[in-house]
């Protein structure tokens, strides 16, 4: 019995001589799960800069492991040594995958430490230049009017503008009306919506803000629960909630997460880490230059970060078990 005593007495200084050390010299892996260049990525690169300045001595890296629907880079991390050097950086994919996909090689809500909430990026409902409609009113008239001829674009299964359209149709009871074309990122399902080979897509502000500006892609509509005020592109446009499509609102948010039994006192230094990065001025900057809003409510916390995705997992569900569409 002493024996076991002594062991539990070490195992517990050998651990907290570890987390009191972390991180050392070995870099801190951000895993994005999606390619570089995309939205999540430039998320993941501002943060790693902003959580640096607040963890001495500390080298953030990012490397991307996309792949299925953001399933490889999760996979990736919940396989990985609990030891706070390779973490996850995702979007509203980490409540998505486990409706998409039936068989995943973790459980979302019990494979990760969840870290905290870093921002929501809003998303905006836009249409080919060539579309008739100039309103959301009319839009969806005429979406209704030309059920079964229309098609909307996104950018694979999994990804921001997929969810959105998922969730939009299932709302508004149209999922038969438009035919769904996925491409293989989001820059190419842009250059066919400019192009006027697709006819309708719902994806960030991050990547719509610029083409509505200059012309290329008529919008129709946000998804937040109100429509954004103070963006200078964006204030012209409508909510869908407040065009009718009660209760919907849509925000592509991030978060970090490590792998399922990393010590408590990493977690804390990570967690208070992110915290004073979200309060950054020049990380709230960029953000705000991507569309962005950082989150400053208590989903900064790691139990309402677990708790908000847990909800986000059930309403998800929901529109993907109506459309009946799965990635296996």
């Amino acid at each position: 019995m002493k024996k076991l005593f002594a062991f539990a007495a070490m195992a517990a200084v050998s651990v907290g001589a570890y987390a009191q050390a972390y991180p050392g010299t070995k870099p801190i892996s951000i895993v994005v799960p999606f390619t570089a260049g995309g939205p999540t990525d430039r998320v993941a690169r501002d943060l790693a800069e902003a959580m640096r300045k607040q963890i001495p001595g500390s080298n953030f890296v990012v490397e991307n492991a996309a792949g299925a629907g953001g399933t490889i880079g999760a996979t990736k991390v919940a396989k990985a040594a609990p030891d706070g050097h390779t973490l996850l950086l995702h979007h509203i994919g980490m409540a998505a995958t486990p409706a998409l996909y039936r068989k995943l090689a973790y459980k979302t809500l019990e494979d990760f430490e969840f870290l905290g909430m870093i921002n929501d990026v809003p998303m905006t409902l836009i249409g080919k230049p060539q579309l008739p409609a100039n309103t959301y009113r009319d839009f969806e008239n005429y979406i209704r009017a030309n059920a079964g001829k229309l098609n909307i674009a996104h950018a694979g299964l999994g990804s921001a503008s997929h969810l959105c359209g998922l969730l939009w149709q299932s709302t508004l009871q149209t999922k038969d009306a438009m035919t769904t074309i996925p491409f293989g990122g989001t820059a190419p399902a842009m250059t066919a919506l400019i192009g006027g080979q697709v006819d309708v897509m719902c994806d960030q502000t991050t990547n719509t803000t610029s083409q509505i500006e200059g012309g290329r892609v008529k919008a129709f509509a946000v998804t937040t629960a109100k429509p954004l005020s103070s963006h200078p592109v964006l204030k012209h446009y409508p909510s869908l909630q407040e065009m009718g499509l009660k209760g919907f609102n849509l925000t592509i948010w991030h978060g970090l997460y490590a792998p399922k039994g990393t010590p408590a006192a990493i977690n804390k230094t990570l967690n208070d880490a992110l915290k004073k990065a979200l309060k950054d001025p020049e990380f709230i900057k960029k953000n705000e230059g991507l569309g962005a809003l950082v989150v400053n409510d208590n989903r900064t916390d790691p139990a309402e970060h677990k708790k908000f995705v847990a909800a986000e997992m059930v309403k998800i569900k929901t529109a993907v078990d109506a459309a009946g569409k799965y990635a296996d």
